[in-house]
């Protein structure tokens, strides 16, 4: 028999904050909770102990990456105590300045303005449109869910990326959470360059990279069922 998870008591006082995102969130049935713990673990062995409380979770760690303290974490690091600790599901999928995530519609002019100056020569923008149909199947409308600070921390990384690899490239990059329908814009973003071919490289850059490390979360609806983007259905 294995051994039950160790239970939290005020007296103690040692826990990990534990934050759950889409598809854990909805195996859970919890947005976060308080986990006890009497000293430093790794996150293989704290996997292993959420899962025996939240046995639902266990088919879908395959697709779970872990961040500790906003930092993805592979299963042998340790995992201090008083740490918060996010299980990141596949995610949907600077240095301008601007690295948001926001529940309200979204428009290119902030991100436009916050790379735009005399030195940058081309200024390049994209629109991330919610399609009425994915493979082959009518789509009602989409989820957004996200981690919002390690989102957005996240993105002003990519925004330090782009520096680096195109100096003189400025990035912005705003995305919507909340529900959205087909035809509006879930992700806006703009880069600049004193020249135009590394305004493109950048723009299409960062692209790619929010589709790969930002915890942000997409859920699509159709009209006779649903899916969470990246684990199937």
């Amino acid at each position: 028999m294995r051994p039950a998870p160790p239970r939290f008591t005020e007296k103690q006082g040692q826990y990990l904050t534990i934050k759950y995102f889409a598809a854990a969130r909805e195996r859970v049935g919890l947005a976060h909770e308080a986990w006890p713990v009497e000293s430093t673990l790794s996150v293989a062995a704290l996997l292993e102990q959420l899962t025996q409380k939240h046995p639902a979770l266990r088919s879908l760690l395959p697709h779970l990456r872990v961040a500790v303290n906003q930092e993805f974490a592979a299963l042998e690091a340790e995992v201090p105590v008083g740490a918060e600790v996010a299980l990141i599901p596949p995610v949907a999928g600077g240095a301008g300045g601007l690295f948001r995530v926001v529940d309200v519609p979204l428009t290119l002019e902030p991100v436009v303005a916050a790379v735009s100056g005399p030195g940058q020569g081309g200024v390049v923008t994209f629109t991330g449109a919610v399609r009425n149909q994915t493979h082959g199947k009518k789509v009602e409308r989409l989820e957004y869910e996200a981690y919002v600070p390690m989102a957005e921390k996240r993105l002003a990384d990519i925004g330090a990326e782009v520096a680096e690899r195109w100096p003189g490239a400025q990035l912005a990059i705003m995305h919507r959470t909340g529900v959205l329908l087909p035809g509006e814009a879930a992700v806006v973003i703009a880069a600049s360059a004193p020249h135009r071919k590394e305004a493109f490289r950048a723009c299409e850059y960062a692209i790619d990279r929010l589709k790969q490390d930002v915890p942000i979360f997409k859920k699509e609806r159709y009209e006779d069922g649903e899916v969470w983007v990246g684990l199937g259905p």
